[in-house]
């Protein structure tokens, strides 16, 4: 992401080139023996991100008006009349200073306003499942701080996470220590507690500098274009499930979508829907869906109890695995088949899941949803 969004070098906080995975048994996985080498996994801040990016599209001549997007009125004449889109200003952007009710009148709109988007509420887009990430910014020792110099940690199983995984990320001067689910978001806090007691002593004397929760989407809108309102990252639901990275996604579909929509006015001197799905929408899907696709299937397979996420740490230690992961997660693309490789590791996953006791499960339940089906059919006759 740094070098095609041309991110200074200087924004990432940590370069992670360790990355350690641990089930419910606490059975540990080093998941970097397969990173290529130079390779690593940039750390950065989300306010520093988007304070650089800000002053950068200043820079390149947009204007940026501070302010909270209310509602926004849809034209009478969808190919023509333009929208408008009513705000709440303020010089400085902050709750405390002055502001005033404005209205901005555009040609299109690109909604990329997270995963509560108004924009997406203003013109019927439809709503999608939401997962809550809670996370603790918490500032360590020097000497606890230094194991976590290059470290990522990911912590899975039933006391951090129903069906996510948990985490201790490194950060500038503190570690992210956090977790998310969709199943259980009454019990974050005692989700929280549990990875706190996971990480245990490597996290111990560490003081809470600031405490986070956000929404999640877990798969795309029904509608991501309509009209000439396009939503982009969050808003329209670009967050891998498994991973649940959303931050590349979110630059990359933003630039999809700017890019089709500059295209096309220069071509005709107008936007139109056709064109947004066409420049935007098609190239979207026809790039990432199968990774999305991919990727919710490996969630749905070893997330669902600790005998899965057994199976996925297990895994997770095969040097294979490592390399096409890193070869997929690095470049945002699934990885070439390699025939020979991939059904020696389609073999050894099915070993795994069976000793794991996931696919005697799943087969089981596979039984009965037949024979339920099977019975539905008797009856109606």
């Amino acid at each position: 992401m740094l070098d095609e969004f041309a991110i200074p070098r200087d924004l990432v906080d940590r370069r992670v080139t360790r990355m350690r995975v641990l089930s419910p048994s606490n059975l540990a996985a080093d998941f970097s023996r397969a990173l290529p080498p130079g390779a690593h996994i940039p750390m950065l801040r989300r306010e520093v991100l988007d304070s650089f990016l800000r002053r950068r599209a200043a820079d390149a001549g947009a204007t940026l008006v501070p302010g909270l997007v209310t509602s926004l009125s849809l034209p009478a004449d969808p190919t023509a009349d333009p929208y408008l889109v009513h705000y709440i200003s303020s010089d400085s952007g902050s709750p405390s200073s002055s502001s005033s009710r404005s209205v901005l009148e555009v040609d299109a709109v690109v909604g990329a306003d997270g995963a509560n988007s108004r924009v997406a509420r203003e013109v019927g887009a439809g709503d999608y499942t939401t997962a809550i990430a809670f996370q603790e910014r918490i500032r360590l020792p020097d000497e606890a701080m230094s194991y976590y110099d290059d470290l990522a940690e990911m912590y899975v199983g039933g006391d951090v996470s129903p069906d996510f995984y948990a985490w201790v990320f490194p950060k500038c001067d503190h570690v992210a220590v956090g977790t998310g689910t969709v199943a259980a978001k009454p019990d974050i806090k005692k989700l929280q507690s549990g990875i706190r007691a996971r990480a245990g002593g490597k996290i111990a004397g560490g003081r809470v500098i600031k405490v986070e929760a956000h929404p999640i989407p877990e798969h795309p809108r029904p509608r991501r274009v309509v009209g000439r309102v396009a939503l982009v990252g969050d808003a329209a639901g670009y967050v891998t499930r498994c991973s649940g990275e959303g931050i590349y996604f979110a630059a990359k579909s933003g630039r999809l979508c700017g890019q089709a929509m500059a295209d096309e006015w220069k071509l005709t001197g107008a936007v139109t829907e056709a064109g947004i799905r066409a420049g935007y929408l098609r190239r979207w899907d026809d790039e990432f869906r199968l990774t999305f696709r991919f990727l919710d299937m490996l969630q749905r397979v070893f997330y669902g109890g600790n005998a899965g996420r057994e199976a996925l740490v297990e895994m997770c230690a095969d040097e294979h695995v490592q390399r096409r992961t890193f070869e997929s997660y690095l470049h945002k693309r699934m990885a070439a088949v390699e025939p020979w490789g991939d059904l020696r590791l389609l073999w050894r996953t099915a070993a795994t899941m069976v000793r794991c006791g996931v696919l005697g499960r799943e087969v089981e339940r596979l039984r009965r949803l037949e024979q339920q089906a099977a019975d539905q059919v008797l009856l109606r006759h």
